[in-house]
């Protein structure tokens, strides 16, 4: 298990072909990151936001750290400019590792990966499993139906209500890291 515990864990999309603003977020947080102090650690993704995301960080002088499976280095998908790579051998070690490392996680948007890596992290903060925020920045309103089902499902009393919350919205990349850190 590798040493680092205090990594703001960041999940976000890989595809390259989206609208800019989300680049710009992503370059932007990736910035505060290195800034802060904290290790960056991310899927280890060399394209779309999580590859902008390390290449900021890295740029800024920060720590940017990728955790990706070993049969994804198989197709070439990781950034080779990365502080420290960790090969896993599945998805499944992949996302362990990552939520160990962090004491925070933010989500970015992003697709299927992003949101099943989203959920996880907040169903393992509501059993207890991960004790960091888990902020999610909702650029553009890119979460809002996600948020709004989320809410559904509290209201229908398929969530029980939590002393704290279980996630928190940022409408900023500066917001969304003192959400994080806070």
């Amino acid at each position: 298990m590798n040493s680092i515990k205090n990594a703001i864990t960041v999940y976000c999309a890989s595809s390259a072909n989206v609208d800019g603003a989300f680049f710009a977020a992503a370059r932007e947080l990736g910035t505060l990151i290195a800034r802060s102090g904290h290790p960056l650690v991310t899927g280890a993704g060399n394209r779309g936001l999580m590859g902008e995301i390390n290449d900021a960080c890295l740029e800024a002088g920060g720590t940017a750290v990728g955790v990706i499976p070993r049969f994804m280095v198989e197709h070439g998908w990781q950034h080779d400019r990365l502080s420290q790579l960790i090969v896993t051998p599945d998805m499944h070690v992949r996302k362990e590792k990552m939520a160990q490392m962090a004491c925070a996680a933010i989500a970015l948007p992003g697709g299927c990966g992003t949101f099943e890596e989203l959920l996880e992290i907040i169903t393992w903060r509501q059993l207890g499993l991960f004790d960091g925020n888990v902020v999610i920045l909702n650029t553009s309103g890119y979460y809002d139906p996600l948020l709004e089902m989320l809410q559904k499902a509290h209201d229908m009393n398929f969530m029980r209500p939590a002393d704290r919350p279980l996630w928190l919205v940022a409408d900023t990349p500066l917001q969304a890291l003192c959400l994080a850190l806070d």
